[in-house]
């Protein structure tokens, strides 16, 4: 699979609110640098799968919108919208944010992440 299928694989399942996908997709030297409306967040390996734990308790179900993926070598940029759904209103798709982020990928797996967000 090529960077680019392995990136469109991991927002088409549900590794965000999924520990056990989730691990699947990272690599053990896992680092996310994130910039977003709320100011600079890093995340290892393990704060990241503790963030995907306390947002499977928040939403039953989350969705990606890509409008942009581009391929280079190890990297992909992509540009999308993250939808949800939460548990008090399951029916209900909201906008949450809109994200642009570049993904280094190593031995197969999201190594390194440097993301831009804007909740709404």
């Amino acid at each position: 699979m090529s960077a680019k299928e392995i990136v469109k694989s991991f927002y088409k399942s549900d590794a965000i609110i999924n520990p056990e996908i989730m691990k699947e997709y990272l690599h053990p030297d896992f680092s996310l640098e994130w910039n977003s409306s709320k100011g600079f967040i890093q995340m290892d390996y393990d704060a990241l799968m503790k963030f995907t734990n306390e947002i499977s308790r928040a939403y039953v179900r989350t969705k990606v919108r890509i409008s942009h993926i581009i391929e280079e070598n190890n990297l992909v940029s992509v540009r999308f919208s993250h939808f949800v759904k939460t548990i008090e209103n399951p029916r209900e798709e909201m906008l949450l944010a809109h994200i642009m982020i570049v993904w280094e990928l190593k031995d197969n797996k999201l190594y390194k992440g440097y993301q831009m967000s804007q909740i709404l």
